[in-house]
Protein backbone atom coordinates (compact mmCIF):
# COMPACT_ATOMS: atom_id res chain seq x y z
CA UNK A 1 0.00 0.00 0.00
CA UNK A 2 1.53 3.73 -0.69
CA UNK A 3 2.58 5.62 1.93
CA UNK A 4 0.26 8.25 1.98
CA UNK A 5 -2.75 6.05 2.47
CA UNK A 6 -1.03 4.30 5.33
CA UNK A 7 -0.56 7.69 6.63
CA UNK A 8 -4.28 8.58 6.66
CA UNK A 9 -5.56 5.52 8.34
CA UNK A 10 -2.67 6.33 11.10
CA UNK A 11 -4.25 9.71 11.43
CA UNK A 12 -8.04 8.44 11.85
CA UNK A 13 -7.03 6.21 14.11
CA UNK A 14 -5.60 8.82 16.37
CA UNK A 15 -8.70 10.73 16.17
CA UNK A 16 -10.22 8.40 17.85
CA UNK A 17 -8.02 7.78 20.85
CA UNK A 18 -9.43 11.04 22.73
CA UNK A 19 -12.10 9.56 22.41
CA UNK A 20 -11.20 6.52 24.37
CA UNK A 21 -9.85 8.69 27.05
CA UNK A 22 -13.02 10.46 27.93
CA UNK A 23 -15.07 7.58 27.47
CA UNK A 24 -12.63 5.87 29.64
CA UNK A 25 -13.03 8.73 32.66
CA UNK A 26 -16.59 8.66 32.33
CA UNK A 27 -16.10 4.70 33.23
CA UNK A 28 -14.02 5.15 36.07
CA UNK A 29 -16.13 7.91 37.60
CA UNK A 30 -19.20 5.28 37.10
CA UNK A 31 -16.90 2.32 38.44
CA UNK A 32 -15.76 4.43 41.27
CA UNK A 33 -11.95 3.60 40.66
CA UNK A 34 -9.90 4.31 37.55
CA UNK A 35 -8.08 1.05 38.02
CA UNK A 36 -11.65 -0.18 37.88
CA UNK A 37 -11.75 1.23 34.33
CA UNK A 38 -8.72 0.37 33.16
CA UNK A 39 -9.68 -3.10 33.76
CA UNK A 40 -12.99 -3.01 32.19
CA UNK A 41 -11.73 -1.50 29.37
CA UNK A 42 -8.55 -3.87 28.52
CA UNK A 43 -11.34 -6.39 29.14
CA UNK A 44 -13.42 -4.87 26.28
CA UNK A 45 -10.97 -4.11 24.16
CA UNK A 46 -10.14 -8.65 24.32
CA UNK A 47 -14.01 -9.03 24.19
CA UNK A 48 -13.83 -7.24 20.73
CA UNK A 49 -11.12 -8.99 19.27
CA UNK A 50 -11.68 -12.40 20.70
CA UNK A 51 -14.57 -12.85 17.57
CA UNK A 52 -12.18 -11.27 14.59
CA UNK A 53 -10.12 -13.84 15.61
CA UNK A 54 -12.14 -16.78 15.47
CA UNK A 55 -13.68 -15.36 12.20
CA UNK A 56 -10.18 -15.17 11.02
CA UNK A 57 -9.41 -18.32 11.86
CA UNK A 58 -6.04 -17.31 13.57
CA UNK A 59 -4.46 -19.84 14.86
CA UNK A 60 -3.81 -20.66 18.56
CA UNK A 61 -0.30 -18.93 19.68
CA UNK A 62 2.22 -21.82 20.90
CA UNK A 63 4.51 -21.75 24.05
CA UNK A 64 7.21 -22.29 22.06
CA UNK A 65 6.86 -19.25 20.06
CA UNK A 66 7.90 -17.10 22.74
CA UNK A 67 10.81 -19.23 23.18
CA UNK A 68 13.71 -17.30 23.42
CA UNK A 69 11.82 -14.23 22.81
CA UNK A 70 13.32 -10.47 24.88
CA UNK A 71 11.35 -10.21 28.17
CA UNK A 72 10.59 -6.52 26.58
CA UNK A 73 8.18 -7.76 24.36
CA UNK A 74 5.89 -7.41 27.15
CA UNK A 75 6.10 -3.52 27.28
CA UNK A 76 3.19 -3.09 25.54
CA UNK A 77 0.85 -4.41 28.00
CA UNK A 78 2.09 -2.72 30.39
CA UNK A 79 2.31 0.71 28.14
CA UNK A 80 -1.49 0.34 27.42
CA UNK A 81 -2.15 0.07 31.33
CA UNK A 82 -0.15 3.64 31.67
CA UNK A 83 -1.77 5.24 29.02
CA UNK A 84 -5.20 4.34 29.89
CA UNK A 85 -5.18 4.84 33.73
CA UNK A 86 -2.94 8.14 33.05
CA UNK A 87 -5.85 8.78 30.23
CA UNK A 88 -8.49 8.56 32.98
CA UNK A 89 -6.60 10.42 35.85
CA UNK A 90 -5.09 13.33 33.28
CA UNK A 91 -7.72 14.03 30.59
CA UNK A 92 -10.14 15.49 33.08
CA UNK A 93 -8.37 17.74 34.40
CA UNK A 94 -6.30 18.93 31.63
CA UNK A 95 -8.80 18.40 28.87
CA UNK A 96 -8.59 16.57 25.73
CA UNK A 97 -6.33 18.58 24.02
CA UNK A 98 -4.26 19.35 26.40
CA UNK A 99 -3.60 15.77 27.06
CA UNK A 100 -3.54 14.62 23.53
CA UNK A 101 -0.48 16.87 22.90
CA UNK A 102 1.66 16.50 25.96
CA UNK A 103 0.73 12.62 24.84
CA UNK A 104 1.90 13.42 21.56
CA UNK A 105 5.17 15.36 22.31
CA UNK A 106 6.15 12.52 24.66
CA UNK A 107 5.34 10.08 21.72
CA UNK A 108 7.46 11.76 19.56
CA UNK A 109 10.45 11.99 21.71
CA UNK A 110 10.13 8.16 22.48
CA UNK A 111 9.79 7.44 18.88
CA UNK A 112 12.71 9.50 17.82
CA UNK A 113 15.02 7.47 20.24
CA UNK A 114 13.20 4.45 19.26
CA UNK A 115 14.18 5.44 15.69
CA UNK A 116 17.62 6.33 16.68
CA UNK A 117 18.49 3.30 18.53
CA UNK A 118 16.78 0.67 16.47
CA UNK A 119 15.05 -0.42 19.76
CA UNK A 120 11.55 -2.66 20.21
CA UNK A 121 12.76 -4.53 17.27
CA UNK A 122 12.13 -1.96 14.44
CA UNK A 123 15.02 -0.81 12.09
CA UNK A 124 17.25 1.77 12.84
CA UNK A 125 16.58 5.32 11.24
CA UNK A 126 18.14 8.52 10.81
CA UNK A 127 17.43 10.79 12.99
CA UNK A 128 18.28 14.41 11.20
CA UNK A 129 18.00 17.91 11.46
CA UNK A 130 14.54 17.98 9.55
CA UNK A 131 12.91 15.28 11.82
CA UNK A 132 14.64 16.93 14.96
CA UNK A 133 12.93 20.03 13.89
CA UNK A 134 9.41 18.41 13.11
CA UNK A 135 9.46 16.76 16.50
CA UNK A 136 10.59 20.73 17.81
CA UNK A 137 7.79 21.74 16.57
CA UNK A 138 5.29 19.57 18.14
CA UNK A 139 6.83 20.50 21.35
CA UNK A 140 6.77 24.09 21.03
CA UNK A 141 2.54 22.86 19.68
CA UNK A 142 2.17 21.48 23.10
CA UNK A 143 3.59 24.78 25.06
CA UNK A 144 1.01 26.61 22.77
CA UNK A 145 -1.60 24.70 23.68
CA UNK A 146 -1.08 24.21 27.06
CA UNK A 147 -0.02 28.01 27.74
CA UNK A 148 -3.25 29.80 29.04
CA UNK A 149 -3.71 26.95 31.84
CA UNK A 150 0.10 27.41 32.78
CA UNK A 151 0.07 31.44 32.05
CA UNK A 152 -2.67 31.39 35.09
Amino acid sequence: MPFLPLVIIAALTGAAVPFQGGANAALGRALGHPLWATLASLVVSALCILPVLMILRVPLPTVAGLAGQPKWIWIGGIAGVIYVTAAILLMPKLGAASFMIAVIAGQMVGALLIDWTGGVGLAARPVDATRLAGTAMVLLGAIVVQWPAVSR
